[in-house]
């Protein structure tokens, strides 16, 4: 059995190579520069080189594989998010399609449902219609907000603001990245499932804005109020930081097209996780901010 491990130093894949290895698989690991694994895992690893935006180079690397974790590299700031997203895919998927990869397993989102309208996870609808397409074994986790996202505005919480354009009263499922790596290691290792298959991967209960902000406050030991913003003020700040127009409305877009979102797999035994968000901001985020000036 070969599994092949996108992004392995990511919060997720960095989560799944370990416990494929604790399974007794031998992963074999798509990097960039494999000298970021520790050293410890590099000498328990099939290491590939090479950039997942080289499609020839993805092609090659995963031929012959059993089963692919395929990981979107994109990051939301390409000049065009939707169409790069697509085209980093399309090695994974042309191997597929031609039987060099029997199975795919796809790291997408809530909200690739849709097929439309959700600004940069649109990218990740079309990659699930593209390996739908293919004929081989796939499985799309479509996974909740992350709770690492909030680590994207520490200055913002250390001066005691949550700030977003989403609904401040809609709940939406929040999730650790280290129980989907639970799911996806789990769902790697087992070999009695075919055909197309889609798992939502939320975390213990729907957020609200409101709520986090509350969680935040307790966990964190200040008070974190919650600042609401429109989405041309996302689009003016976006544009100020020399953004492209494509990408400012893929970032935009994610927001606003899933801001009154029903998932479309609902909460039940196989689609919740355990880690609840004040068990990860005590130990993720509490720790960053006491030198942070409140």
């Amino acid at each position: 059995m070969t599994i092949v491990v996108t992004t392995p130093t990511g919060n997720v894949g960095s989560r799944v190579v370990r416990l494929l290895l604790q399974a007794g698989v031998r992963p074999r690991v798509l990097a960039r520069d494999p000298a970021r694994l520790d050293a410890a895992t590099r000498e328990l690893v099939d290491a590939r080189r090479g950039d997942l935006t080289d499609a020839a180079f993805v092609r090659e690397a995963v031929s012959g594989a059993r089963t692919v974790f395929w990981v979107d590299p994109t990051p939301h700031t390409a000049e065009n998010p939707v169409e790069t997203s697509e085209r980093t895919a399309s090695g994974v998927i042309d191997a597929a399609r031609t039987g060099d990869v029997q199975r795919v397993v796809l790291l997408s989102s809530v909200g690739a449902e849709k097929r439309g309208g959700a600004g940069h996870i649109d990218g990740l609808a079309r990659i699930e219609e593209r390996l739908d397409a293919t004929g081989a074994d796939t499985l799309h986790l479509r996974c909740g907000y992350f709770f690492t996202n909030l680590l994207m505005d520490l200055d913002g919480l250390a001066e005691g603001v949550l700030t977003t354009s989403a609904r401040p009263d809609a709940p939406l499922p929040w999730v650790d990245p280290r129980d989907i790596g639970d799911v996806v290691a789990a769902r790697l290792l087992n070999e009695e499932w075919k055909g197309r298959n889609v798992q939502a991967v939320h975390g213990p209960e729907d957020l609200t804005y409101q709520g986090i902000a509350d969680v935040l406050t307790e966990t964190l030991g200040r008070p974190i109020r919650l600042q609401t913003i429109g989405d041309d003020d996302v689009r003016a700040a976006l544009t100020s930081a020399g953004l492209a127009p494509i990408a400012v409305e893929g970032i935009v877009g994610m927001t606003a097209g899933t801001r009154d979102l029903v998932p479309e797999q609902p909460r039940d035994l196989l689609t919740t996780t355990p880690t609840t968000l004040a068990a990860w901001s005590h130990t993720h985020l509490r720790p960053l901010l006491p030198n942070r000036t409140p």
